[in-house]
Order: C-alpha cells, then sequence, then structure tokens
C-alpha cells in the first residue's frame, strides 16, 4: 500500500523520537516521558464570576431558622445550633482559627451596587427559629419540591418568621431543613448531600437542605469521617463531635448556606451551567487542610485527649471540620490551616 507524502513525514518524527530516546540514560528517562507534555496544557482557571443578581452577604442581619424534620436527639440539635450560632459576631469570642473566620470570607461576595461594595459594620449571622417536626408530616420518603413545602408550610404556621420586603434593620430570613437519618430524599446520596433553592411569600426567598447521611451514604455525604464509597481508602478521621451523621451535616450545612447566601436565587458568583454551578464551596471538593488531594483531608489538628480532627473552634467549647472555600480576594480556594 503507498504511504502518503504527510503519513512519511509522521512515520519519520516517530523514528526520530524513539532513536532520541533511547539515548537517554536509564535512570534519568522518565517512566512516562508524556506527561511532560501536560505541563503544557493549562486547566480553566477556577474563578466564580458574579452575575448581577442579588445577594444574602451584603445584608446587615442573616437569620437562619432550623426545621428539623424527623427523629434527632436534644444533643444532635445542640452541636447544629452551636455550629451557626459561631457564625454570628454578637456571640463573644472564639480561639483561632474559628467558625466566623471561616464565613467571614463570604463577605468577600459583594454585589455591583454602590451600598454592596463598601460595608461600614460587620455582618451579623444568627441562629434564628426552630422547628421540630418529629411527626414526619409530609412522611419518610420526600421529593425535592417537598422542601420547599415544608418551608412554607412552617413559615404559613407561624413558627418561623415570614421573609419581607423591607425591615428596618435590614434582617433577612434564610431557612435550612434537615432531615433525619430515617428520611429519604429524592436524589439523596445518589448525587447530591444537600441543596439550596429558592421560593417566593411576599418575595423571593432562599432556603436550603442537608440529610444525615450515616444509614444511607456515610462514604459519600459524610466523608472524611468514614471510608468513601470510591478513590483512595485512606483511615476516616475522628468527628470533633463523636457524632459521624451529625460531623459530616456540619460540612454539607457550611456548603449549602455558604452557596445559598453568595448565589440564593441563580444570579450570584458560580462558574458553570446555572442549574449545576460550582459555588462557594463546592468548587473546593475535598479540601480541609493544606496539602489536601484526593482522598486526603489535608493538614489538619488533632484533639491530643479523643483523637477527633478539627480546623475550626466554635462557641460552647465546640470544634468543627470545616470545608475550603473560594476566596475572591486571592481568587483561590482557601483553608483555615
Amino acid at each position: 500500500m503507498a504511504v502518503l507524502g504527510s503519513e512519511k513525514i509522521a512515520i519519520h518524527l516517530l523514528l526520530i523520537c524513539i532513536v532520541a530516546l533511547s539515548t537517554v540514560d536509564a535512570a534519568a528517562r522518565p517512566l512516562f516521558p508524556w506527561r511532560k507534555l501536560s505541563a503544557l496544557v493549562q486547566e480553566e482557571p477556577l474563578v466564580l464570576q458574579y452575575h448581577n443578581g442579588p445577594l444574602l452577604t451584603t445584608t446587615p442581619i442573616l437569620n437562619l431558622h432550623l426545621i428539623w424534620y424527623g427523629n434527632f436527639t436534644s444533643a444532635q440539635r445542640a452541636i447544629v445550633g452551636d455550629f451557626v450560632q459561631s457564625l454570628g459576631t454578637e456571640n463573644g469570642k472564639q480561639s483561632s482559627p474559628s467558625v466566623f473566620s471561616w464565613w467571614k470570607t463570604t463577605e468577600a461576595y459583594r454585589g455591583s451596587a454602590p451600598s454592596q461594595l463598601n460595608q461600614a459594620q460587620p455582618l451579623t449571622r444568627r441562629l434564628g427559629k426552630q422547628k421540630l417536626d418529629e411527626a414526619y408530616s409530609l412522611g419518610k420518603s420526600l421529593k425535592r419540591t417537598d422542601i420547599a413545602v415544608l418551608v412554607k408550610n412552617a413559615i404559613q404556621s407561624g413558627a418561623l418568621l415570614l421573609p419581607e420586603k423591607k425591615k428596618s434593620n435590614g434582617e433577612v430570613e434564610l431557612y435550612l431543613v434537615l432531615t433525619s437519618e430515617d428520611v429519604l430524599v429524592e436524589n439523596f446520596c445518589s448525587s447530591s448531600c444537600g441543596f439550596h433553592g429558592s421560593d417566593k411569600a411576599d418575595i423571593e426567598y432562599a432556603y436550603a437542605w442537608v440529610g444525615n447521611s450515616v444509614t444511607q451514604c456515610p462514604g459519600q455525604c459524610a466523608w472524611p469521617f468514614h471510608q468513601p464509597i470510591y478513590g483512595p481508602q485512606s483511615p476516616p478521621l475522628l468527628p470533633p463531635n463523636g457524632d459521624v451523621g451529625i460531623d459530616g451535616m456540619i460540612i454539607n450545612i457550611a456548603t449549602t448556606i455558604a452557596g445559598a447566601v453568595t448565589n440564593p436565587f441563580k444570579s450570584g458568583y458560580f462558574q458553570g451551567d446555572a442549574a449545576a454551578p460550582l459555588e462557594a464551596v463546592s468548587a473546593c471538593p475535598g479540601m480541609y487542610g493544606s496539602g489536601a488531594y484526593p482522598g486526603y483531608a489535608g493538614q489538619v489538628f488533632v484533639d491530643e485527649t479523643t483523637g477527633a480532627s478539627y480546623n475550626a473552634h466554635g462557641l460552647n467549647g465546640r470544634t468543627f471540620l470545616l470545608p475550603a472555600m473560594w476566596d475572591p480576594t486571592s481568587r483561590s480556594c482557601k483553608t483555615l490551616v
């Protein structure tokens, strides 16, 4: 079969490469020489673009209301409550690094309006009202749309504050639904550990949901406190509050509420498709300390007494493990340690 001119050239170049590689000392020759070529291919930089929509990072006061759906112990509710209160500014000092210092990164997510570009006062995040739904009012198998129904029902019942267009002190409400380990939620574990969305009353408001994965998929939604389902099987870390499910929920609560305040209505900060965006924390998966890589959470603190791992101090002597957050100032994923 005749060889075309272009094919002759290609074969000739290939022979030259083979001869050149054969003259290189075996000890100095890379095992996979083509990997050097990958250095010439640059990945798309991680930049969360602002899409000119409203944000919840620029409001003076954000009330985070909790809906406990299903069976949670008082100890479990206390862990989450302490975490939420640790986000605020009026709750006293926390040791460094702190939950509050982690949350302050969201203040760098600012809009284009003059009132949003410069904040004259520190932002306050505080625990709002709480509603217990221990009777499983919508059953133990929920669709994603049921989360919005639970929020709306709680608002209409008066258990939670109604979102309003204008409040004299600038307060804004954010609603968080937490489902217990025996509740099935559509797409939970298969593609989601939590999500945030929005609905309308008098105005559009944001809400979020996180489930307890301890009996359904701890290897997916409670890592690094459980062996991962896939990937490197390094030993799991011990949870700082002694509860794999709840400490895993804290990670996902941090992820969803950070997304909810920086991209509340799919027009804030994100990269990629608005229907499946990379957001403040989801853009930095699996990173908890310096040196993190897939399967390794990074260098974090270890309690000398309990052996539990953490990277943030909170109120009431609590410690937590919080994920990295993309920092608009440095344009990089930022960890506390």
